[in-house]
């Protein structure tokens, strides 16, 4: 029996820590430096402090490209992570590539009357058979 290689903690924990640390972010941008900011301001002595400023979101700057980019990342390595479980469960997935090849979709073939059809859908599981589609 062949054992499973022994993955480094950073190979199999980067995907949660990477959502916490964005969790983390937004907590912090949008709840408890804007509560800070304000608390702040009242041990202001200027004689201008009755005019409070409100807290910009540092990660809404520039377009909200850090909010972008980190949607990217987690959405893409969510992907990547139900890929590899559904590769584990079925060895038959296909796996998306950047490969330029059109796919060749062959004919079905023809079944006896007495047996339903049974076509497989994504995963290899049972899927209904396609609707009649008629011929234009």
């Amino acid at each position: 029996m062949a054992e499973k290689k022994e993955e480094d903690w950073m190979q199999r924990k980067w995907r949660p820590l990477m959502a916490m640390m964005y969790m983390f972010c937004c907590l912090c941008d949008f709840a408890l430096f804007p509560i800070l900011f304000t608390v702040v301001q009242f041990w202001e002595v200027q004689a201008a402090n009755d005019a409070f400023r409100q807290w910009v979101p540092i990660t809404l700057q520039g377009g909200g490209l850090f909010h972008v980019a980190m949607g990217a990342v987690l959405g893409v390595s969510a992907y990547g992570r139900t890929q590899e479980k559904l590769g584990g469960a079925a060895q038959n997935v296909i796996t998306p590539t950047l490969d330029s090849t059109v796919p060749v979709i062959s004919a079905p073939v023809a079944m006896p009357m007495s047996m339903p059809q049974v076509t497989t859908g994504f995963g290899g599981k049972a899927a209904p058979p396609a609707a009649y589609q008629p011929e234009l």
